[in-house]
């Protein structure tokens, strides 16, 4: 007797499961790469240690890595330092100004944290899409955080950090251009390095904030040419660009990303900092090296781009990939955009960067 009835539906069902498994394994190809985590501690032991210390409320703990920085007079990685903490939950950073109020670095903490909270209440949207009642939170908090942190100037008058956030909360408070600079330039005078500083000061120039194109571009250029080699400053002409590619039509985008200006510009000041062999900010290379490799990935130069996706690895910054959507699931699809760049575009023939199909929004501060 013949086996065919018997065989046939073994090699029926075989063939199915090759074509589900198949299926399965182009649902995988197709479904993209999976979002990098942004909550990290960019490698760094100090950072690692202070984050584990704010999450576990341990103030002591806290101050053990964050006074000797102060001490010793690096400012500039205090005021970065103290950026990677704000915006981490709970109560512990907003009490701990309160409950330690003779201690000036308690109250920076809790002003730079009151700021984030602030800007929780209004979220990132547009401010014609923020509701009057999200607004008035978002101010109430923002006086508060300046409470705090003026108490803190006057306990340490050469600190520069609690500065850097009265800069934020001035631009959020709306007290104008002439308070944010007086503030800004309060904290220069003590932090003349300190990148998250002039990133604050950046955005009070750009026309979202009242503003101009001309006043945020001048910024970052008269830093750049003031800059020392290898300044991690270079990476505000990189994110004025940014801001000025977020502020145009979707149509237009592409267009200034890629024109031959603007790329030329953008390499320019790359070698000036990033690429310098004399690149080795205090603070940390990943907020500038993040910055450049969005800013060649929207302009298409793969060639560019894809050493700093090389030595990001897996630290991305939530800013600025996040005013592109999900800044981990953004990060991860230019990155891998870039690696199948089969070949070096040219200056003149970019490739249009797939964040042009993405609705460009903020997923918090900074902007």
């Amino acid at each position: 007797m013949s086996n065919l009835p018997f065989v046939a539906p073994v090699v029926v069902a075989v063939m199915a499961a090759a074509r589900a498994a198949g299926r399965k394994r182009g649902a995988a190809r197709n479904a993209g790469p999976k979002p990098v985590s942004i909550q990290h501690d960019f490698g760094d032991p100090e950072l690692a240690a202070l984050r584990v210390a704010v999450r576990q409320g341990d103030w002591d703990a806290a101050a053990a890595v964050l006074q000797p920085c102060r001490d010793r007079g690096d400012h500039s990685r205090l005021i970065w330092m103290i950026s990677c903490v704000d915006e981490l939950g709970g109560n512990f950073l907003l009490d701990i100004g309160r409950l330690r109020p003779q201690d000036p670095l308690a109250r920076t903490l809790s002003g730079a944290r009151h700021i984030a909270w602030a800007w929780e209440a209004r979220s990132g949207l547009p401010a014609s899409r923020v509701g009057e009642g999200q607004f008035q939170l978002f101010h109430e908090r923002l006086r508060l955080a300046e409470e705090h942190l003026y108490a803190a100037a006057e306990s340490d008058p050469e600190s520069a950090a609690p500065w850097s956030s009265l800069t934020t909360a001035s631009r959020g408070l709306e007290h104008g251009p002439d308070v944010t600079r007086r503030r800004f330039e309060a904290g220069v005078r003590r932090a003349p390095t300190s990148a998250v500083l002039h990133a604050e000061m950046l955005q009070q120039l750009c026309p979202k904030w009242g503003g101009s194109h001309e006043e945020m571009h001048g910024f970052a250029r008269e830093l750049l040419a003031k800059a020392p080699p290898g300044s991690p400053l270079g990476a505000l002409t990189a994110a004025a660009h940014i801001e000025h590619w977020r502020g145009l039509p979707q149509a237009e985008r592409a267009a200034y990303m890629c024109s031959p200006d603007v790329v030329d510009e953008l390499c320019r000041a790359a070698d000036a900092s990033v690429l310098h062999p004399d690149f080795a900010p205090g603070e940390s290379p990943y907020p500038a090296l993040n910055v450049f490799a969005m800013a060649f990935w929207l302009a298409g130069d793969a060639t560019r781009a894809r050493p700093l996706f090389e030595r990001i690895g897996d630290h991305p910054t939530r800013s600025p990939w996040t005013y592109c959507g999900n800044p981990g699931l953004v990060f991860a699809k230019a990155r891998q955009e870039t690696r199948k760049a089969r070949r070096a575009r040219t200056l003149r023939t970019p490739k249009r960067p797939k964040a042009e199909q993405v609705v460009a929004g903020s997923g918090g501060r900074p902007g």
